[in-house]
């Protein structure tokens, strides 16, 4: 597990990094000791509050102020980003209240199922700029393809968007790039990273602009040796993105992405198998922006997005005798294509934002079932000829908000239409009302839908077979919360919320179905800290309970609750020093048998993980960095299968140039 050629690296950084820090901590002034350590300066409360007021893009696909947002909004912005150290975009979604992450495993840029206050992975619609992302094959998302470093800002609805989005009835998480440069003198970074069991990440960037055409352009690439029983992970990836103004009321916008994240998932003896999953992914995502008058905006764009995804397990040397070590025991292939197109047109008056819109989506999906001898020759499996499905969306969406002094509302209204299971009906209705300054109280209810993934309505396979009478998982979601700042110094957050769903699709031996109903109920709460003395702390809390009619998948029981408890200590001056040391605690429900074996799970423990960066200003245009992380500092098990273990405490450290 512990790789020596390494360990020097990252303690040589620890130790240059404290060394650094302690230097260059300013000291406290005896005019700020009369001031008293718990009332923080006037800057530091203006930066904090100027960062709540955010405008966002998701909730209504056009532009509004987040203390208009009536849904259950959460914004991760590049600069939380950067505070984290994060390897994935899973990493940092893991941290987010009421969004659960499930990992398979744990390890370096490990992939998860994201699911939100207690919804299916398939419920969740991922985009990237606005594209979907999700599978057609699964219906859920791989969010280890995206580098990190290109993301500038996460805005996650949590619970039904249907009326903006389509298919989203568990939530919508919005994965926004960075933007291009506007000097023409380039700008960017390069730098890498390394840790034990050589897990490494080198990355490069740049920035500028030439005229009328602006870039951004990335290439990187990550990989680890794995950390636990010989499990790795590598991807190469390259992101570009040109922005063109051609005149003062005309943007386009062209992206293209490509990216291979292999994760192999270890060494498994009890399991005499050896999983490798190889994806692929590429994509084009262009768009526009007109200005038609100061009032009225025209958006638009094409995208296409590739995925192919190969699951290959094979026969380990320690399997039983009629087992022969290295063969094919089974792969399943999976290559898709979506293409689609998007129309919408805002209207903004002042106390009124109307937007209107339209898209529409093809997609393909390719699968392929192969078996290896065993399965052919002691179970009878033989290979199955490729199966072929297609789907034609679209959709025609209109929401409003008007503005009543404090009060805003936003009603809202879609009409989908699939070709497997035909026409749905989305609205949703949703205010806020601002107290006072730093106060706002929010309600929503919305109806939402999820399409059946395309292998469960036409794919199929050996094991498998498809059901195209499956229709949509409907349902409808209520949410009320309150968000206010308590004598300027804590902004608290809370929220409650209720979601029934109706058709919900049942995964049985060989096929699915449609038939159960289930409710997810519970609540959200979230506190920090305006910073005083550059410190400051964070808190969340969430809780769902979710019962069913009858069994609910992945569990042997028709309830279960979730809930998790995320807490963070930051340490920021702002200019050249920053830390962060955070805990992750997450109670899954799951049968705790000790006779399960090898199917065990283990993780009712706190995870606690420390990272700090430290800055250099070389001249007034370059810059250099260096961080240090630890992560799971207590070396805590958190597992839902003891077959695949959490890695204990292990470190990493890198540098990174700005220039």
């Amino acid at each position: 597990m512990r790789h020596h050629d390494t360990r020097w690296i990252t303690r040589l950084l620890a130790a240059s990094f404290l060394g650094t820090a302690l230097l260059g901590t300013p000291a406290i002034s005896a005019a700020e000791e009369e001031q008293g350590f718990l009332t923080p300066s006037k800057d530091e409360l203006l930066m904090f509050w100027d960062e709540k007021e955010l405008y966002v893009q998701t909730a209504t696909r056009s532009e509004k102020p987040i203390n208009q947002v009536a849904e259950n909004m959460t914004v991760i912005t590049a600069k939380d980003i950067e505070v984290m150290n994060a390897n994935s975009v899973d990493e940092v979604l893991a941290r987010v209240p009421g969004l659960f992450a499930s990992f398979a495993y744990v390890d370096y840029a490990s992939s998860a199922q994201l699911q939100i206050q207690g919804s299916e992975p398939r419920h969740v619609t991922v985009l990237l700029d606005g594209m979907p992302v999700n599978l057609l094959n699964s219906g859920g998302a791989v969010t280890n393809m995206i580098p990190l470093r290109i993301v500038e800002r996460i805005e996650i609805i949590k619970g039904a968007a249907s009326s903006a989005w389509g298919s989203g009835l568990g939530g919508v998480v919005n994965i926004i790039t960075r933007s291009t440069g506007d000097n023409a003198t380039p700008n960017g970074m390069f730098g890498g990273s390394w840790g034990e069991a050589s897990s490494r990440n080198g990355e490069a960037e740049l920035r500028g602009k030439n005229g009328p055409l602006g870039y951004y352009l990335y290439a990187g690439q990550q990989g680890s040796d794995g950390l636990v029983n010989s499990r790795s992970f590598q991807r190469s990836s390259i992101f570009g993105k040109v922005l063109l103004t051609p005149t003062r009321d005309l943007d386009i916008t062209l992206s293209g992405s490509f990216s291979n994240p292999e994760m192999n998932d270890g060494d498994v003896p009890s399991k005499f198998i050896n999983g490798l999953n190889k994806f692929d992914t590429s994509s084009l995502n262009s768009s526009f922006e007109f200005r038609a008058t100061p009032e009225l905006t025209v958006r638009g764009g094409l995208h296409l997005f590739n995925a192919k995804f190969d699951a290959f397990a094979r026969v380990l040397q320690s399997a039983p005798a009629i087992l022969s070590p290295g063969q094919l025991f089974k792969q399943n292939i999976y290559d898709e294509q979506t293409m689609g197109a998007n129309l919408r047109a805002t209207w903004n008056s002042g106390i009124q934002t109307l937007t209107v819109g339209a898209e529409g989506s093809h997609g393909t999906l390719d699968q392929t079932t192969n078996n290896g001898p065993f399965l052919q020759n002691y179970k009878g499996f033989i290979p199955t000829d490729p199966a072929h499905a297609k789907v034609d969306k679209w959709g025609i969406f209109a929401n409003d908000t008007v503005e009543f002094g404090p009060l805003a509302v936003t009603p809202g209204i879609r009409l989908d239409h699939d070709s497997f299971f035909g026409v749905f009906i989305s609205p949703s209705v949703g205010s806020t009302l601002e107290l006072s300054e730093h106060t706002v109280a929010r309600a929503s209810v919305a109806r939402g839908f999820t399409s059946p993934p395309l292998s469960y309505l036409g794919g199929g396979g050996q094991f498998y077979t498809a059901n195209p009478n499956l229709k949509a998982e409907y349902g409808w979601s209520y949410q009320a919360g309150l968000e206010s700042g308590v004598a300027d110094l804590v902004n608290l957050k809370g929220t409650i919320f209720y979601h029934d769903t109706t058709n919900a699709i049942v995964v049985g031996s060989g096929t699915s179905a449609n038939g159960d109903t289930i409710s997810r109920l519970g609540y959200e709460l979230e506190a920090d800290t305006v910073p005083f003395y550059n410190l400051s702390l964070k808190a969340g809390h969430a809780y769902v309970h979710v019962k069913g009619d009858s069994l609910i998948t992945s569990y042997a029981h028709k309830y279960f609750d979730n809930y998790s408890w995320l807490i963070g200590i930051k340490y920021d001056d702002r200019q050249s020093f920053s830390a962060l040391l955070s805990g992750n605690y997450i109670y899954w429900d799951l049968d705790t048998d000790p006779n399960k074996g090898i199917n065990s799970d283990k993780y009712t423990t706190f995870i606690w993980d420390l990272t700090a960066t430290k800055k250099f200003q070389l001249d007034e245009q370059n810059k250099l960095e260096t961080f240090f992380t630890v992560h799971n500092i207590f070396s805590g098990d958190r597992m839902t299968l003891t077959v695949y273990p959490n890695p204990g405490r292990w470190v990493e450290g890198g540098l990174r140039f700005r220039f």
